[in-house]
């Protein structure tokens, strides 16, 4: 079997198995790893105060993570490129102003919430949904560490329990239950992050979603939470106006940085006259090549050289069928980054 040693994360990869007391004695007693049981001080008022709290939590990383002022942040494990970031900046301007933030170390907005938070200098927090000895899934392995690292692992299974369907949605509740709020980013109208809102909602937190274009069904699932009482979030102040006066003590004590973060990917005067011009026709709906070179006047070659480099500048994002989005609006009267 394998364990976190010496502060790495090895994984299990040819058989299941439990951890007997003997071998979670030998895993507790490697450096930051931790056991906590409710009813102790340590144990996190946030979660013990939820419907059906964990008994225990296995925790590598430091347990002082799980009792700061926590957003969580989750959504599709395939979301767009403009999801993605979104996650990220938001992430990182929330990190940035004292906030762990806390997700489920899936893939997609998951991935992005905790990496946003670590570059911002920040703690996140990561519930899985099986032993904390493993690292599901293996693409993540290097993200684990940084977790332990400025934050925590956590897991109210035992040690050398598989991935299983039926454990994700259990964790959910203690990704709801330690935060203050929930945001959802982008999520399909079945999905898990839409059980995790729920979860929220049942135990007394706030529930926000990002809206999105009606063409995207990663947009459908924040579109049905905000006709059933999310508050829809534009920007990350709309979540610091709900939730920043509950961090005055943290500010207090530790003087919070509530730099907003700058989330345009490059000054505008990079950006050329017909290319400017290109993304105010498109706008952030999908919109197809055909239908492009009739609204701009432009050939397909010229189109297509012009939304390649647009592309790799994470402008326009490239959708199935054909179709492009602006990412970034570039006029003169462009919206503010959504993180300011």
């Amino acid at each position: 079997m394998s364990f976190f040693t010496g502060g790495q994360i090895a994984l299990q990869e040819t058989h299941d198995h439990v951890a007997d007391a003997g071998e979670t004695r030998a895993w507790l007693q490697q450096s930051n790893h931790h056991l906590l049981q409710t009813g102790e001080d340590a144990f996190p008022e946030m979660l013990a105060s939820i419907p059906s709290p964990a008994r225990r939590l296995f925790l590598a990383g430091d347990p002082l993570a799980l009792a700061l002022p926590a957003v969580a942040i989750v959504g599709s494990r395939n979301p767009t490129q403009g999801g993605a970031r979104t996650a990220y900046e938001f992430a990182r301007f929330l990190a940035g102003s004292g906030f762990t933030i806390v997700s489920g170390l899936a893939q997609g907005i998951d991935t992005q919430a905790h990496s946003g938070a670590l570059d911002a200098g920040g703690r996140t927090v990561a519930f899985l949904g099986h032993g904390i000895d493993r690292v599901y899934p293996a693409a993540n392995r290097e993200l684990a560490h940084r977790i332990i690292a400025s934050g925590a692992l956590v897991s109210e299974f035992p040690l050398g329990t598989p991935p299983h369907k039926t454990h994700f949605p259990q964790r959910n509740r203690l990704i709801s239950g330690l935060s203050l709020g929930t945001l959802v980013v982008e999520a399909a109208r079945q999905s898990g992050s839409l059980i995790t809102a729920r979860l929220a909602g049942e135990q007394g937190r706030e529930v926000f979603a990002i809206p999105g274009s009606i063409h995207n069904p990663m947009a459908r699932g924040c579109h049905w939470l905000i006709r059933n009482g999310a508050r829809l979030v534009e920007t990350a102040d709309d979540i610091l106006e709900e939730l920043a006066p509950l961090l005055g003590h943290m500010a207090a004590t530790e003087g919070v940085n509530a730099t907003p973060v700058d989330s345009d990917p490059a000054p505008l005067s990079e950006v050329t006259g017909e290319q400017r011009n290109l993304l105010d026709i498109m706008g952030h709906d999908p919109v197809s090549l055909d239908e492009l070179a009739e609204l701009s006047g432009l050939t397909i070659d010229q189109l297509s050289s012009m939304l390649l480099i647009l592309e790799l500048e994470g402008r326009v994002e490239n959708l199935s069928g054909g179709r492009y989005s602006a990412l970034h609006r570039t006029g003169p009267d462009a919206a503010a980054p959504d993180t300011e």
